[in-house]
């Protein structure tokens, strides 16, 4: 019997040592920690070889950038082709009305016989526009040997008086150029400190009364807030501050000359500075005659309503 008891025990014995063998062969058999990834293993190691590489080329540009190869190779290409024939022997101004050539060459000179692909046309570009009659400039390559300028120039608008100087400006109020008395051009003179930079303000002022822009013989700017214009027939309209308020004070002036005629009837001065009233004004010279002062209609809303004669 103890015999059988001793056999039963080896075979329980046994029987628990598979048992344990399979256990530990489940242990030795566990997923390894790649096969939790989401991605398989191969493809991890494709990625991570791909950022590498691309870290590599990264760094190498880096460097060819801070060495200043890719300039130097471009020099060297654009002296290649300046050997083959192609450098700049022509420059060709287009567009020019009031500026002078010889101003044109001066600037573009400095790069005769450099080869067309190294030509610094937004330089020359950029120089060229610091002329003031120069409002734009389009500088290009005409292969083989040409450098194209084409010039937008400004247009006179008008001349400004200034500490006894007096100097073309265009709509804008750039100053283009000197003007000599004796060879004034038939341009409206704005006269006063800053007038110049107030020009586009006039401008507009005067699309208010299209009928009286030709008329309008000058226009002086008053302690930097408001215009005075003076008209050929010798008389002065003075308006109000602020942009919108003298634009109707024009436009109603207009429109009463049109239907009453206020000009050339021996007024001197019309003044609208104020709000709603309109003054007249008249010679007090002897032997000046007082004009009849026309009858103003009752105005609308937002008109003077208002004339007075002194």
């Amino acid at each position: 019997m103890s015999s059988k008891i001793a056999r039963g025990s080896n075979n329980r014995g046994k029987s628990r040592a598979r048992q344990n063998g399979k256990g530990n062969g489940r242990r030795a058999s566990s997923p390894p920690m790649q096969d939790a990834l989401p991605l398989p293993p191969a493809t991890v190691r494709k990625v991570s070889r791909f950022f590498f590489g691309a870290l590599i080329v990264g760094l190498l540009l880096a460097v060819l950038v801070a060495f200043r190869v890719p300039q130097l190779a471009g020099v060297t290409i654009g002296e290649a082709v300046g050997r083959a024939g192609f450098t700049l022997r022509h420059i060709e101004p287009k567009g020019l009305n009031r500026l002078n050539p010889m101003q044109v060459y001066r600037i573009a000179q400095n790069q005769l016989n450099r080869p067309m692909p190294l030509l610094d046309l937004e330089g020359t570009r950029q120089r060229l526009r610091a002329f003031g009659w120069v409002q734009d400039a389009r500088v290009s390559r005409r292969f083989p040997d040409t450098m194209v300028v084409d010039i937008v120039e400004r247009t006179p608008a008008a001349i400004w008086q200034y500490n006894q100087q007096l100097t073309l400006i265009d709509r804008d109020g750039v100053v283009l150029e000197p003007v000599k008395l004796e060879a004034m051009p038939d341009l409206p003179l704005v006269i006063g400190p800053a007038a110049n930079q107030h020009a586009g303000e006039l401008n507009r002022l005067l699309a208010a009364a299209p009928e009286l822009r030709q008329i309008v013989a000058g226009a002086t700017w008053i302690g930097d807030r408001r215009w005075d214009i003076r008209f050929h027939s010798g008389e002065t309209l003075a308006l109000p501050e602020g942009e919108q308020a003298a634009a109707r004070a024009l436009a109603w002036f207009a429109d009463r000359d049109r239907k009453v005629q206020l000009l050339g009837r021996g007024f001197v001065r019309f003044d609208m500075r104020v709000p709603d009233q309109f003054v007249v004004r008249v010679s007090r010279e002897p032997g000046s005659i007082v004009p009849d002062v026309p009858d103003v209609p009752p105005p609308s809303q937002g008109e003077p309503p208002t004339s007075q004669t002194i």
